[in-house]
């Protein structure tokens, strides 16, 4: 077997739909044998905990507590912590990684701008970008948006869809057409009846471009429910 992370993970200060700290995100994966997480909270154009009518550098600083919460208690009992983000486009989520809160606080309103300009920046800045959930279903969704020549890759395994497999089955198939490789995530926001999912990696994380660069050579596999499912 080999290294284990979360890669779409919510925490209750930087996530206003999310009810577990960053420290005890912390914890419970590191009970389940993750060698690490990575924190993407909602950025301001989603759900985000932090109010919006505060100066920019100051929102940016309170998006950043659960990533580092999560950090600090990471670093006390031996779990890998990186920072990333979910940014919102109308109702489609991205998440971005290789990132920090210093390049944030240096790109005020990124989350007003035109979204495949966004994209570009962010690509050009060292991020990278996965199309989390592609597919998902709510009431308050009113079309669906696909931006494959802007991502590095497609969320094929979203925990949250497990019981809805349709949904995961359609990302596959978007992943397939533009070939673009396939990722997973728990879409974690709570610490009851975790779908323990994420990536399982043959080395482990030390930067996030790490993970990039087994994402490209196709060595990640995806997890549900613990369990090697792509």
């Amino acid at each position: 077997m080999g290294y284990r992370y979360e890669t779409h993970l919510h925490t209750c200060e930087g996530s206003a739909c999310a009810s577990a700290s960053g420290a005890e995100m912390a914890r419970v994966h590191k009970e389940l044998g993750y060698t690490g997480i990575f924190v993407t909270d909602h950025f301001f154009n989603g759900n985000t905990a932090v109010p919006r009518e505060l100066p920019w550098r100051e929102r940016v600083r309170l998006f950043c507590l659960g990533y580092e919460r999560a950090r600090d208690e990471g670093e006390k009992i031996g779990l890998d912590v990186f920072f990333g983000f979910e940014f919102g486009v109308h109702a489609a989520d991205f998440l971005v990684y290789n990132l920090d809160q210093e390049w944030l606080e240096q790109h005020e309103d990124i989350d007003r701008m035109d979204a495949r300009k966004a994209f570009l920046l962010m690509r050009q800045s060292g991020g990278f970008i996965i199309h989390a959930h592609p597919f998902r279903e709510r009431d308050y969704i009113d079309h669906i948006e696909l931006f494959p020549r802007d991502v590095d890759g497609v969320e094929i395994v979203n925990g949250a869809h497990l019981k809805q497999p349709e949904m995961n089955d359609r990302a596959r198939i978007y992943a397939m057409m533009y070939g673009l490789p396939g990722t997973a995530g728990s879409d974690s926001h709570h610490l009851q009846a975790l779908p323990q999912s994420g990536v399982e990696l043959p080395r482990k994380v030390v930067r996030a471009t790490d993970y990039l660069e087994m994402i490209r050579a196709g060595e990640v596999k995806c997890l549900g429910n613990g369990q090697v499912l792509a």
